[in-house]
């Protein structure tokens, strides 16, 4: 049995919602020469999140295509794509699925299984919830920012390179960051 929710989410529905792309971002940023962070995303994903009545019991499932990696480095980019990082011809999407959500001190953090390079590993997500509201069209949408942290090495993603000043070029944590709006999906 699960916990119920202790708070009120204003205009909050049940359903079926997909993500809309024009006005979402799957982002990422790593540290780089150990002095600052790089950042990319992925251009091509889809989500799909269906809200239960106790919005405790809801669920999400994603996917993002690695071919789509985007870092403004075209260079980069068909590096990330080998089988140094991602190997997208071998592991074409990576992808979440949610496994629970909780609600720890007015928060909401949201479990599940992240897949990546063939490895599935647990991920917590903070979920900042931004609301829902409707669209000049007549869709009914929700938005949030979803945040997580993980380690790449964990995921098989081991490349690195040794400074000559000292240190590696990637770090060993990756921000997984989540710019989302979906739509509710009408009967």
């Amino acid at each position: 049995m699960s916990n119920t929710i202790t708070t009120t989410i204003p205009g909050y529905k049940e359903g079926t919602w997909t993500i809309d792309p024009t006005h979402s971002e799957v982002g990422f940023s790593i540290r780089h020469l150990m002095i600052s962070k790089v950042k990319g995303k992925f251009e091509k994903f889809n989500a799909t999140f269906v809200t239960a009545p106790n919005p405790l019991d809801s669920t999400v499932t994603a996917s993002a295509e690695v071919v789509s990696v985007n870092t403004n480095e075209p260079n980069r980019d068909a590096h990330l794509r080998t089988g140094d990082f991602f190997d997208a011809e071998k592991y074409p999407t990576i992808d979440f699925v949610s496994t629970g959500v909780r609600e720890v001190n007015g928060e909401f953090l949201v479990d599940g299984m992240l897949t990546m390079k063939g490895v599935t590993r647990p991920v917590t997500f903070d979920f900042d919830f931004g609301g829902f509201g409707g669209d000049p069209y007549g869709n009914y949408k929700a938005g949030a920012t979803a945040k997580a942290e993980v380690k790449r090495e964990d995921f098989g993603l081991t490349y690195n390179a040794a400074l000559e000043t000292g240190g590696v070029l990637l770090g060993e944590t990756v921000t997984i960051t989540l710019e989302l709006q979906a739509v509710l999906q009408q009967d």
